[in-house]
């Protein structure tokens, strides 16, 4: 082999690693393939949970099946050991960050204690087999020690299913079937142990018609622990001490498994309850206000109708209090998935900004009206414009009867009053009565919120007020000498705010200018101050006009005011 051959297979070998490691990629805890490998260790570890005890307890469940048990034995530690394989491959998050480095994973996972369990489920213990025979399943005790894995799989998908207060009834009911389960095994091997039909305690005599087979066996041992652990009573007395014990063991049992039930079924019930408060008013408060105020019984059935529809086609209203707990962007994303096509349909809002129609979708506010009830009516003022999303609404005239037009799902309303157009003619007011024909299903969207969000966007803006503009010159209503009259206006008073403005910068800046000119003559006073201060020291002072200043008191001669003038004349000057 040549020099360059030898080059070439020595730098393959790096690729070829790397295409090894590449292999077995770095799992994601949060991932999907984490979480199905999660749901794929629920299966040995209840086998091992299930049938190891009742293998030891039922020897006859052991003997007859020995061959189909070596391989689901074996089956199920080889899950284990890729278990391990997989701990090695999954990654953690260190700072928000997926950490995918091999060597900092299996440095982790070492150190822990779920490895040492890990590694204790899997130690050889079936090696024993080999001196004391193949019947003996409780050497495979040990396997217990991956149940941690069972409640990590049981956790992750109560987060992910739909239905997580049906999943936790379901973990409940499989907890309390395991536990029963174990008890029963339990009381078969203490049957056995005290001898069959001893008593009326004990399992009866195999020997009898009926009870050799192994399901009689079983399901008669799983019928006695119910009764017991379920407190039912109807069970035989127990006559040996064994059996007491037993006994009060189950009964102990029985008190913290009724507690048990009871806490978890009141905390799925009030997660329940929880749940139905969030998504839909409590209507309980407003039938007891109803009832207190005396409310005629035909406005009390619509409110109670209302609130029924509501419930029944899970109708939700307060959207914003529901999403409330999410990160602003990701709630912005879970509204835009689910209302921006509606608010597309708008005339006004098309060709807009994504952005813009992002912060208004957060706006909107869903409202169900019932059958008869008015939207608007005309001459109200209006502050929101609708959307339908459901139903039909009708343009009907003051009497209410006669229908103009009738608006189905995906049209709107009102959209022009919401926007300050110069010229309209209408105003802020509305000009039609527009009522609900059965439940509608409409999205509103208030001036403010809409100011609110236009006040980001000037563009666009413009571009909402000159789609209305057109609107309303296909409807007649817009005066444009009204409008210009108002524009002339409007830059009339610009021009005035400007020539303000412009002045106030002009004061502002002589303000400035006197300032700092007080600020000198303030620095050049103290200057001349000082400097006064410093020759004045250099003045010799006369040795007679000290005596006479000791010597002399107030009211003698020369009074205190007058010593206060002579020192105010300064001393005398150099000589």
């Amino acid at each position: 082999m040549s020099q360059d051959s030898k080059v070439k297979t020595t730098e393959s070998s790096p690729s070829a690693s790397s295409t090894t490691r590449k292999k077995l990629p770095v799992l994601d805890p949060s991932g999907d393939y984490y979480y199905w490998w999660l749901n794929t260790m629920v299966f040995p570890v209840m086998y091992n949970l299930i049938i190891i005890v009742c293998r030891a307890c039922f020897p006859d469940l052991q003997h007859g099946y020995l061959v189909a048990w070596f391989v689901l034995d074996y089956t199920s530690d080889l899950l284990y050991l890729l278990d391990i394989v997989v701990h090695f491959h999954t990654g953690f998050l260190e700072q928000g960050i997926l950490v995918v480095d091999k060597g900092r994973i299996a440095s982790r996972y070492i150190r822990t204690w779920g490895f040492v369990l890990d590694l204790a489920s899997l130690i050889p213990t079936d090696l024993v087999y080999m001196q004391l025979g193949p019947h003996i399943p409780t050497l495979r005790l040990n396997r217990f020690l991956r149940v941690p894995r069972l409640f990590e799989a049981f956790d992750r998908t109560e987060t992910r299913t739909a239905y997580p207060n049906a999943f936790r009834i379901t973990k409940l009911m499989l907890y309390i079937f395991v536990v029963i389960h174990w008890n029963s095994c339990l009381y078969f091997a203490l049957s056995r142990y005290l001898g069959f039909g001893r008593d009326a305690w004990v399992y009866p005599d195999p020997t009898r018609p009926g009870f050799e087979r192994l399901r009689r066996q079983y399901l008669y041992s799983f019928y006695f622990s119910t009764l017991i652990l379920t407190t039912v009573g109807d069970t035989p007395l127990p006559a040996q001490e064994e059996e007491y014990l037993f006994m009060v063991g189950d009964f102990l049992l029985a008190v913290m498994g009724f507690a048990t039930i009871m806490g978890s079924m009141s905390s799925v019930i009030y997660n329940m309850n929880t749940a139905d408060a969030a998504f839909y008013p409590d209507h309980a408060l407003v039938k007891k206000y109803m009832k207190l105020q005396h409310v005629n019984r035909r406005l009390e059935r619509r409110v109670i109708d209302w609130y029924q529809h509501l419930q029944i086609n899970k109708k939700m209203t307060n959207e914003v209090a529901i999403l409330q707990h999410l990160p602003e962007r990701l709630r912005a994303e879970v509204a835009v998935s689910v209302h921006l096509s509606t608010l597309r349909r708008v005339q006004i809002f098309q060709n807009c900004e994504a952005s813009l129609l992002e912060e208004l979708v957060l706006k909107l506010q869903p409202q169900t009206y019932s059958p008869g009830e008015y939207v608007c009516r005309k001459g109200d003022i209006g502050r929101e414009m609708y959307i339908i999303r459901e139903g039909q609404l009708a343009v009907v005239a003051d009497d209410g009867i006669t229908q103009y037009a009738v608006l189905g799902a995906g049209l709107y309303f009102g959209e022009i009053s919401i926007i300050n157009i110069k010229g309209n003619m209408s105003g802020n007011r509305r000009t039609a009565n527009i009522k609900s024909l059965g439940y509608s299903d409409l999205f509103c969207l208030s001036k403010e919120d809409l100011r609110e969000v236009l006040s980001e966007y000037p563009q666009a803006q413009a571009v909402m007020e000159e789609k209305g503009r057109e609107i309303l010159l296909k409807m007649n209503k817009l005066d444009v000498n009204a409008e210009a009259a108002e524009i002339a206006l409007q830059e009339a008073t610009e021009s005035r705010l400007r020539g303000l403005d412009q002045q106030l910068d002009d004061l502002q800046t002589k303000f400035a200018r006197l300032l700092a000119e007080l600020e000198s003559s303030a620095l050049k006073i103290a200057y001349r101050i000082e400097r006064l201060e410093w020759q004045t020291r250099e003045w010799p002072v006369s040795e007679d006009l000290v005596e006479a200043d000791i010597d002399s008191e107030p009211g003698e001669g020369t009074s205190k005011d007058g010593g206060e003038r002579a020192d105010q004349e300064g001393p005398p000057g150099p000589e």
